[in-house]
């Protein structure tokens, strides 16, 4: 009967070594004498021409192939049985002595892939008020009717307690799964909220137009859904999406991937045919629009379509308004 491979467990959490059918069966053609002879002649000892007894246990004899260790009444016919019943050997340890531990594979622990905890979104407490981030937002050019169309929509709202204004996006259930702060105030203050998924960035997307109008920040997006209005425009008759952030392509531009929060509103949007990037007039700006220009699929035209003025779209905006903002450099997060 044809052996099989072995598998034996060896401590607790190692991986079981395996031991193949053949290397089993060469071990096992290893008799005592020829073992000892070779591996521990010090311990043999010949009592005739064919008889040998072990120096450590000398009521152990070899005969003819076979072994019998008298006193203990066991016996056997190979140095395998030998390293297991008098050595007290394992039998993988006693497997790599007669034929190296080359012979005796550790299996290949196959990792069961890790199932990423869904991300549980934090949000911070909200406000009754929206004076605070309804002045902000006005001081910063965006129109008084597109602020209070996100309130309602509950797009925006004011945190407590630093009364902060909250960005938030949301998936297909209209579940809010993206939240980013921003401080009111003079201060720089602007991150993620924790649990944030960047798939689902700030966006006004309810559109079936076959137009996509890409921003770095929510900021962005809605100045320029404001200078749509001051035109006479629709604003919401196409589909606007933030990055949530500056896009970093990587530096062979072929090996970049899409933004995640593009990615998502072009699966869920199949009848999307034209992507307008409204990136920032800046050296990241214009790489991330070199990448989206060169990585996206035939299938969309990609246009490059910067803001006419300044560094972002904001700007543009308080440009034309005749609003003077003491603006720092600042990235990374929504703006």
């Amino acid at each position: 009967m044809k052996s099989s491979g072995v598998k034996t467990q060896g401590k607790v959490g190692d991986p079981m070594p395996y031991i193949s059918p053949e290397v089993i069966e060469q071990a096992r053609q290893i008799d005592l004498l020829t073992y000892l002879q070779a591996f521990e002649p010090s311990e043999l000892v010949r009592i005739s021409p064919n008889n040998y007894t072990t120096r450590t246990h000398d009521s152990l004899k070899i005969s003819n192939g076979k072994w019998m260790w008298w006193s203990q009444r066991i016996g056997g016919y190979n140095a395998l049985d030998y390293l297991i019943k008098v050595k007290g050997c394992s039998f993988v340890e006693a497997v790599e002595i007669l034929m190296g531990k080359a012979a005796v594979m550790p299996s290949i622990a196959i990792p069961k892939p890790k199932k990423e905890a869904p991300k549980v979104l934090l949000l911070p407490d909200k406000s009754a008020s929206t004076d605070r981030i309804t002045e902000y937002l006005f001081s910063r050019g965006i129109d008084f009717s597109i602020i209070d169309y996100c309130i309602s929509h509950d797009l925006i709202f004011e945190s407590l307690p630093y009364h902060n204004i909250v960005f938030v996006g949301y998936d297909r259930e209209r579940k809010p799964k993206y939240a980013a702060y921003r401080a009111t105030n003079d201060r720089r203050l602007m991150g993620d909220c924790s649990g944030s998924d960047k798939h689902y960035s700030f966006r006004i997307a309810d559109s079936g137009s076959r137009e996509l109008h890409l921003f770095e920040c929510a900021i962005d997006l809605l100045s320029y859904a404001t200078t749509q209005r001051m035109e006479g425009r629709n604003w919401r008759e196409h589909n606007l999406v933030s990055l949530a952030g500056v896009y970093a392509p990587k530096q062979k531009i072929e090996e970049s991937t899409t933004p995640a929060a593009l990615l998502t509103v072009l699966e869920e949007k199949p009848e999307i045919r034209e992507i307008y990037l409204h990136l920032d007039n800046d050296n990241a700006g214009r790489k991330a629009t070199a990448a989206l220009q060169a990585i996206l699929p035939d299938k969309y035209e990609v246009i490059d379509s910067p803001p006419p003025h300044g560094k972002d779209y904001n700007d543009f905006l308080c440009f034309r308004l005749g609003i003077t903002r003491n603006k720092t450099h600042e990235r990374s997060y929504e703006r």
